[in-house]
């Protein structure tokens, strides 16, 4: 499978919120960062923060509007959207993933997180 694939298969797992299938994607030493926020490292770890994840929120509806690979390198401009508090949230995201041996070895996320706080009701 492309790295390309590999990716869009990837963020078309999150509709279905099954964190087993999503973490199975990733190498055992992935570096997983949300760039407002610290990165997490390692599978387990990433695990454990997708878990948490999805038990507040639920799935996540990834809307990939652009992607773009060079090797194995891809970037998708897309739109995470996602329920918190009630209210749905649509979260402009650029992602940056790295793909080694069909895995996903490092992934970073560039956002706002100005809707996420808004949502969340906080300043």
């Amino acid at each position: 499978m492309t790295p390309d694939k590999l990716i869009t298969d990837f963020c078309a797992l999150w509709a279905a919120a099954d964190v087993a299938k999503i973490v199975d994607y990733f190498t055992d030493d992935v570096v997983y960062h949300n760039i407002p926020m610290e990165p997490v490292v390692g599978r387990e770890a990433v695990r454990a923060f997708i878990e948490q994840f999805v038990g507040a929120f639920g799935n996540i509806d990834f809307q990939i509007k652009r992607q773009v690979a060079d090797g194995n390198t891809v970037m998708n401009e897309r739109v995470d959207v996602f329920t918190i508090n009630g209210a749905e949230v649509a979260l402009p995201v650029m992602g940056v993933f790295e793909v080694e041996d069909g895995k996903i070895k490092a992934w970073r996320d560039y956002f706002d997180i100005a809707p996420i706080n808004a949502a969340a009701g906080q300043a």
